[in-house]
């Protein structure tokens, strides 16, 4: 009987001694090692990757408050002129009508209003006041980063005024309203057909910088090379071949 109770003793004592798993051999331990430590770099990968379209998108709404400024700046230069030729035609007007000759001078008649100077050439070229509201309202959109309304007064305004003075900005920011969005395809078109049709507009370098931009996110790593180096050549030691060349090299393109 002492026999068989201390038989059942120690079998219940090894049966959670067998249950239990081995210990994990050294080669186990270095893999969950190397396995955590793949994983950390994995996440920080995605995070530099996401903390550079963030820095991207920025850098897309630094350029549009800068052309916001712009925009002032040009408001208030063409009010200063507009100011400026009125009160050289009231100066060029002479006397007024009720105003008495000098003593010992005869009286003559008022001379005739010298013809207001014409604009120059420049300013012929400027866009209606309509335009100017309809742009400008766009644009204010975007820079509320209301970019679906903004791509859709952008779209409107380049149906109207397809040849008008602020045509290929117009055609410029419908693009960057996708891009931000990421919206890739989109704004590739939209980049594209500034380039088709305002090949001499000043956004034709920013719009190729960004066309290389999209390809390298499209996984068109060759095309993306293809289009930054053209940029570089056509555009020397100007900003957006900086831009390119630094693209260059963090990308490893």
């Amino acid at each position: 009987m002492k026999a068989l109770l201390l038989l059942m003793t120690l079998w219940s004592v090894a049966l959670p001694l067998s249950a239990a798993p081995p210990p994990a051999s050294g080669m186990e331990q270095r893999l969950q090692v190397l396995e955590r430590r793949v994983k950390a770099l994995s996440d920080l990968v995605l995070r530099v990757e996401r903390l550079q379209r963030e820095v991207q998108q920025l850098r897309g709404e630094v350029e549009v408050q800068n052309h916001a400024l712009e925009l002032l700046k040009k408001r208030q230069r063409d009010l200063y002129l507009d100011v400026d030729r009125r009160l050289s035609g009231a100066r060029q007007a002479g006397p007024g009508e009720g105003q008495a000759p000098a003593p010992g001078r005869p009286a003559t008649a008022p001379p005739e209003p010298a013809p207001v100077t014409p604009p120059p050439p420049r300013l012929a070229s400027r866009a209606s006041p309509a335009e100017e509201r309809a742009y400008q309202a766009a644009f204010d959109l975007l820079t509320q980063r209301r970019y679906d309304e903004a791509r859709k007064a952008f779209g409107n305004f380049l149906k109207r005024y397809p040849d008008g003075r602020y045509a290929d900005n117009a055609q410029y920011w419908l693009g960057e309203a996708s891009y931000v969005t990421r919206d890739f395809q989109r704004a590739l078109n939209d980049f594209r057909r500034l380039l088709e049709r305002y090949p001499d507009s000043a956004k034709v370098p920013g719009a190729t910088l960004k066309i290389g931009y999209i390809q390298y996110e499209m996984q068109q790593s060759a095309e993306a090379r293809k289009t930054l180096d053209g940029l570089i050549r056509r555009y020397p030691g100007t900003s957006v071949a900086r831009l390119a060349r630094d693209f260059i090299r963090k990308k490893g393109l």
